[in-house]
């Protein structure tokens, strides 16, 4: 397999779990200034990780199937109107697999899972996600997941808007993502971390999910090596490669 930013934090870390894993091998390791297409022909990587940077990632996706190559991604950046970009590549290389994940902690998706579980029970909802400086985009990935999921959740159960009289400074509000109030944080200090806020009149329920080091990443981006091939065409969420009911 092959790892692309490999010189970066998390391509580092996955180089490294790849490597520790017995039944991967780390065929090569692409850098930023590498040319993807001229370092995939020939070779023998099947599949790529992706931890590149947003500007980068939908195109080395294209090339990757191009090259008949499933990847992993989790560089974040992703539109609606990329993903659908990717979608529609995918379909003249049915054998391919792409599985693009906000985040590959298993206990943030868990926590994905269990907020979209409980949102249509409570009247507000809302997601701070809190991350180290060094981050270029926000609101990150993985609160624009969990306040989709929150959003498509409380729809289908017929829940209407949080409540909110904001009728100045709305901006102090944060992102709207389908309706639900999205902040973000950015801390030295701080890896990946999420709370979900859930209230009623009198009761709060709180999700926290806390990362303190890449390595938690790891057992979900080799579970998605894993389990990439066997599954064509584009998944959006690691959620898809476990038993959640």
């Amino acid at each position: 397999m092959a790892v692309l930013g490999a010189d970066g934090r998390m391509g580092r870390t996955v180089c490294q779990a790849v490597e520790s894993a017995p039944d991967l091998e780390l065929v090569t390791r692409v850098e930023h200034e590498d040319d993807l297409s001229a370092v995939l022909h020939g070779s023998r990587v099947r599949v790529a990780v992706d931890f590149t940077v947003p500007a980068e990632t939908e195109a080395n996706v294209h090339t990757l199937i191009d090259a008949g190559v499933h990847a992993v991604v989790g560089a974040t950046g992703w539109t609606e109107e990329s993903l659908g970009r990717v979608a529609d590549h995918l379909a003249s290389a049915p054998e391919v697999g792409v599985l693009i994940a906000p985040n590959f902690s298993l206990s943030a998706v868990l926590a994905m899972t269990f907020a979209a579980k409980a949102a249509p029970y409570f009247e507000s909802a809302e997601v701070i996600e809190l991350h180290h400086p060094d981050k270029v985009d926000a609101p990150s990935g993985t609160a624009r997941h969990t306040a989709a999921a929150i959003a498509a959740a409380r729809e289908a159960a017929g829940r209407g808007p949080s409540p909110d009289a904001t009728a100045s400074g709305f901006e102090a509000r944060g992102a709207d993502i389908d309706g639900v109030r999205v902040h973000a944080v950015r801390l030295r200090g701080l890896v990946a971390h999420e709370e979900i806020l859930l209230g009623n009149l009198g009761e709060q329920l709180t999700i926290r999910q806390d990362s303190f080091d890449r390595a938690s990443f790891m057992p979900g981006v080799l579970l998605a090596v894993r389990a990439v091939g066997s599954r064509p065409g584009l998944t959006v969420g690691l959620e898809h490669l476990l038993d959640l009911g």
